[in-house]
């Protein structure tokens, strides 16, 4: 087992981390805040929009299990990265799309899938997603962590979240953990 972390930007982090904790080699998910200037953010104080912090998942996988390919395939299908500070209804600098690269191999990665995604014309918009150098990481408030699984009948999980679960299960079948490891 080698494990590495990566720390992702792509949209409320609610939606994101169900997304992710259901990909085999993924070892864990953690909701946070990174990239801004303010130390200890708290959720209200991110919602500002003054912070500089996205919210963001911190993912520890396994790299036997699962690439850094792989995972950014994940990454850039599971959102709109073109959209500048906006995600769906989710607007606002938080909700920016960021890669925070924790070593070299990840930079590189990154910037070859940035670029041929934005050469490929599959999207009609330029790819707007930042990749920057690590630099810090909060966790959030504990409500946060896990929510999904732990708030499914929720009205924005149940609209927003669990569409977006469906869609990608369905088109990721093969990436996703055995039933029971879940």
């Amino acid at each position: 087992m080698h494990i590495e972390t990566i720390t992702l930007g792509n949209g409320c982090f609610w939606c994101t981390e169900a997304v992710f904790q259901q990909v085999n080699g993924v070892i864990s998910v953690s909701s946070g805040y990174s990239g801004g200037h303010v130390v200890n953010p708290t959720y209200e104080q991110v919602c500002e929009k003054n912070t500089g912090h996205a919210e963001v998942l911190q993912v520890k996988f396994d790299t036997t299990l699962l690439s850094v390919d792989e995972l950014l395939e994940i990454f850039w299908q599971t959102h709109d990265p073109t959209t500048l500070n906006r995600q769906g209804n989710d607007v606002g600098p938080q909700y920016r799309s960021v890669i925070f690269y924790h070593n070299q191999h990840q930079k590189e990665r990154a910037e070859y899938f940035k670029k041929q995604l934005d050469g490929s014309g599959a999207y009609s918009d330029p790819i707007v997603t930042a990749i920057e150098p690590f630099t810090n990481f909060y966790i959030a408030e504990n409500y946060h962590q896990n929510y999904y699984n732990q708030n499914g009948s929720q009205p924005y999980c149940y609209f927003v979240i669990r569409p977006k679960l469906e869609k990608f299960e369905k088109a990721f079948k093969d990436k996703l953990k055995p039933k029971e490891a879940k």
